[in-house]
Order: structure tokens, then C-alpha cells, then sequence
């Protein structure tokens, strides 16, 4: 079987995943809905499912496929199979913002702009000062982002000093574990937008995005303006993540594993933007629809992510390791 009918038929499962999963998250809920309820404007079900279910799924979805595509490109275009948005500081830059705005005492709205602007002015700085190193490949682009997610890490620290242990630094930790349990139409309103538009750049740029994954010399040989295409790379991708996190909190490993069981089904090859964006959004709905499943209350969906995703790294690292041994 070539691999275009392999490609077409792994997209079709994966799409055939990712909607059971969507449909589970909608009929999944500590509050039974009656579907025959639906059809009255004024009842309580319609009002559940329209506020507080289906925005949930729909930001599982978005938030999962955006995540997992962005992995991708972070994978591909630093070299690195564990490359994700800690490596170069957009998550502990988003962590950075979201507590600040905790502190001043800030809405929702507020927070979420803010955990955004943190997230997008780490990765700028960490641009920013691979671009004073001499080399400007893909090892100073790391550093800078490891420089910049220590200073982040750092300042994190003082804001939870300097946090309410009952109050600010709770909703500090909370935020921090990642949760689509407070989704509404407004922060789904507000995330959908700046998602779709990193997706868009991300599939308009999909060839020379792929062949970054080159050494850098075949790259250039192939016509890639391999410097600028790998800092529009990252910047799409950093926009997907920062308006992603700004609006679930910090979701674990979705961005990480989703290219790698990608990859596994396509028995090795170089996974897609859109067979990883998929398996991400199938994780972490199913994470999800387990993360109101597993416990009396409700557990945070990173907890879940996290459970799932250290095993397969395990198992991963083995297999390597049983491949070249």
C-alpha cells in the first residue's frame, strides 16, 4: 500500500477517534442532560449544554488539535523529538502572566490576555537572544529558550512568595495544572481566533515547515530560507500554544506525545500538521471526559495528560533503545 492511502486512512481513524471523543465529552458531565429538553429555549439543559458543555468540547478539540500540531512544528523544526513549548519558555512565560494578573486581582478576560502576552514575550526574548549569538542555529535558539524559562521559572517563584497561601497562590497552583472544567462561550471566544490563525500560517508554510526538518544545508539547497522560515515557524506555533494556555492553563504532555503516537501509526514516517493536530484533539478529549470520570470531584485534565504521558515516554525510551541495541 503506498503511503498516500496510508496517510488518507490513518486521517480517517484518527477523525473517527477525535469525534467519539467529542461526542463523549458532550454527553459526559456531572449534570445528566435530557436531550429531549434541548428543543426548549428556557430550559435549565438547553442553558447547561449551550454555557457549559459544548464550549468545553469545542475548546478540547481546538485546544488539543492546536496543541498537538504546534508539537509538531516544535519537533521538527528544533531537531529535537522532546521539544515542546517549555523549550522555549512559552509555557513558563504564560505561567508568568497568569499569575501576575492573580495577583493585581484581575478577571478572567484579563488573566487570560495576560498569561497570552507572557507566553508570546518569552519566546520573543528567547528570538531575540539567539539572534545576538553568533551561530543563530537551532542550539542557541534552545539555549536562549532554557535562559529564558529559568528567568521565567524564577519570577514565578517570587509571585507565589508574595501570593495569599489561602487565596491568590491556590488559584495560582490551580491555574498551573491546567483545566477546560471553567470554559465558557467568552474564552473560547476569545482563544478560537488567534488558534485558527496560527493553524492557517502553519498550513499555508506546511512544505518548507517540512523540509526544516532537513539538516539545514539540504534545506537551503531546496530553496528554504531556513533562518526566517524557522522564526515564522515558531512564532505560529507560540501563537497557537500562548492562546491555548491562556485560556486552559498549562495542559501537560499533549503537545509532546501527540506527534510521537502520530509517528507510531504511520510506522515511523514524519507525522503531519493534520494527523498530529487530530491525535492531540483525540487525547485530550479522552483525558478530559477521564478527568470527570475518575473521581468524586473533578481531577485537572494536565493530572490526566500527565498519568497517560510519563508511561508512553517510558515505553518509548525502551523501545529506542531496544532498536539500537
Amino acid at each position: 500500500m503506498d503511503g498516500a492511502k496510508v496517510a488518507r486512512r490513518l486521517t480517517v481513524l484518527a477523525l473517527l477517534f477525535t469525534g467519539g471523543a467529542f461526542a463523549a465529552s458532550l454527553l459526559v458531565g456531572r449534570y445528566p442532560i435530557d436531550w429531549a429538553a434541548l428543543a426548549d429555549p428556557a430550559s435549565m439543559d438547553r442553558r447547561v449544554f449551550l454555557t457549559l458543555r459544548l464550549p468545553r468540547a469545542c475548546m478540547g478539540l481546538a485546544a488539543g488539535f492546536g496543541l498537538g500540531a504546534a508539537g509538531s512544528v516544535y519537533q521538527t523544526v528544533l531537531h529535537n523529538p522532546l521539544a515542546a513549548p517549555d523549550v522555549i519558555g512559552v509555557a513558563s512565560g504564560a505561567s508568568v502572566g497568569a499569575a501576575a494578573a492573580i495577583l493585581l486581582g484581575c478577571g478572567g478576560a484579563l488573566t487570560a490576555l495576560l498569561a497570552f502576552g507572557g507566553g508570546l514575550l518569552a519566546v520573543g526574548a528567547a528570538l531575540a537572544g539567539a539572534g545576538l549569538s553568533r551561530r543563530r542555529d537551532i542550539l542557541s535558539i534552545v539555549l536562549a529558550g532554557i535562559a529564558v524559562n529559568a528567568l521565567a521559572q524564577a519570577v514565578l517563584m517570587l509571585l507565589k512568595l508574595a501570593a495569599d497561601p489561602e487565596k491568590e497562590l491556590a488559584a495560582i497552583e490551580f491555574w498551573t495544572m491546567g483545566s477546560l472544567a471553567d470554559m465558557t462561550p467568552d474564552k473560547l471566544a476569545g482563544a478560537l481566533p488567534w488558534v485558527a490563525a496560527g493553524l492557517a500560517g502553519l498550513a499555508l508554510l506546511r512544505r518548507p515547515v517540512l523540509l526544516l526538518g532537513l539538516p539545514d544545508d539540504e534545506a537551503r539547497m531546496l530553496g528554504v530560507p531556513v533562518t526566517g522560515m524557522r522564526r515564522a515557524a515558531l512564532a505560529l506555533a507560540t501563537l497557537i500554544t500562548g492562546a491555548v494556555v491562556s485560556v486552559t492553563g498549562l495542559i501537560a504532555f499533549v503537545g509532546l506525545l501527540a506527534p510521537h503516537i502520530a509517528a507510531l501509526l504511520r510506522r515511523g514516517g514524519r507525522a503531519g500538521l493534520l494527523l498530529s493536530g487530530l491525535t492531540g484533539a483525540g487525547l485530550l478529549l479522552a483525558a478530559d471526559v477521564l478527568a470527570r470520570s475518575l473521581a468524586a470531584s473533578e481531577v485537572p485534565v494536565s493530572v490526566v495528560t500527565s498519568l497517560l504521558g510519563a508511561p508512553f515516554l517510558f515505553w518509548l525510551l525502551c523501545r529506542k533503545e531496544a532498536a539500537h541495541g
